[in-house]
């Protein structure tokens, strides 16, 4: 089969790989019907050592399942299938109390060496623990519409995460909440938001296309200005700070305009990928009664919930994919995506 493989920073290529086959009887292979590139994977674009036999990259995909194990009992052969961003078993502790991504069994897609999988930036996939991790979808086919597609494809990691920000953040009924980043993750923590009740909800970013979207999602306001700037516009726009803040980009730069919107007593929940290893968190959350929670999204424990306002279109989240290439040009789509030229990439195996 055909699959992304990252070499090394700035180093992804389309190559032929070993076609999934299955390992344990507890395992699937799925046929992708389409995939994406995240956000985070562009940290190890960025970063990754140089690795000469490159490894599988891509934890985002929809498909069809090709081929189940003797004691797979949820999904079967033909099933449309969304696969959350982590693998989880389903019956574990953490699982049961709906924290897959700790899951004892779990792990993470592309751990050739582990569970077997491969990545999700590919043409099909070996998926482990398949009934604890696949979430079938009666009624959608390889065939379905392009939009509906996307949409579903945003339940395998972004929606669920900006779903998660909001929901740790304790959004509710009458919220002031600000929402840092204009990404993929952060637009949809404004569409979470706002279905989880906010009334005010401030839009941290600076790319038009960007913050209009986050606006037809729900923002109320919109601040381009960053640093001590950008502090003060969101203070003056929720008297004083706000009470939720969801960092939805993971840099430290974003984290501090956190610490400077959030009221005393208020709340930061962050979902983006932290680059960085140490940060304020000591006086400056003590002192004012600031809460910092948020963390890896579980994504599957989500799926069930947000699934059915997907499927009747009362919400379209998979407006955020503004860029649709075929798999064989998965390295412009990274290209795309590092130059801020794309919001989000699907690929089309």
């Amino acid at each position: 089969m055909r699959a992304i493989h990252l070499f090394g920073a700035g180093d992804v290529r389309v190559v032929d790989a070993p076609d999934p086959a299955l390992r344990r009887p507890t395992d699937a292979v799925v046929r992708v019907v389409r995939s994406c590139i995240c956000g985070s994977d562009l940290h190890p674009f960025h970063n990754a050592e140089r690795d000469e036999a490159g490894h599988p990259i891509g934890h985002e995909f929809v498909g069809v399942v090709e081929e189940v194990g003797s004691e797979v009992a949820t999904v079967r052969p033909g099933d449309f299938v969304i696969a959350p961003f982590v693998v989880s078993c389903g019956v574990c502790e953490f699982c049961r109390a709906g924290l897959q991504t700790s899951c004892v069994r779990g792990g993470w897609w592309g751990d050739t060496e582990g569970s077997g999988s491969s990545g999700g930036q590919g043409e099909a996939v070996l998926v482990p623990l398949a009934d604890g991790t696949l979430v079938p979808v009666p009624g959608i086919t390889a065939d379905t519409d392009e939009r509906m597609l996307a949409s579903l494809l945003t339940l395998s990691d972004v929606y669920g995460t900006g779903w998660h920000a909001a929901l740790t953040g304790g959004v509710s009924q009458g919220s002031t909440v600000t929402v840092i980043g204009d990404g993929a993750v952060g637009l949809l923590a404004v569409l979470a938001a706002r279905q989880q009740g906010a009334e005010r909800i401030v839009l941290m970013g600076r790319h038009a296309t960007r913050t209009d979207l986050g606006r037809d999602f729900g923002a109320t306001d919109v601040v381009a200005a960053r640093g001590e700037e950008g502090i003060e516009a969101v203070r003056d726009l929720t008297d004083g700070g706000s009470q939720v803040v969801l960092e939805c980009v993971g840099m430290m730069p974003a984290y501090e305009q956190a610490l400077g919107v959030v009221r005393p007593g208020g709340t930061i929940s962050r979902v983006g990928v932290p680059q960085y290893t140490d940060g304020p968190v000591g006086r400056v959350l003590f002192s004012r009664n600031v809460t910092l929670t948020g963390g890896v999204a579980p994504t599957r424990a989500y799926i069930d919930e947000l699934l059915p306002g997907v499927l009747d279109g009362s919400v379209d989240p998979g407006r955020v994919f503004d860029t649709v290439l075929p798999l064989e040009q998965g390295p412009e789509g990274y290209a795309a995506m590092d130059e801020r030229r794309a919001l989000k990439v699907m690929l089309r195996p």
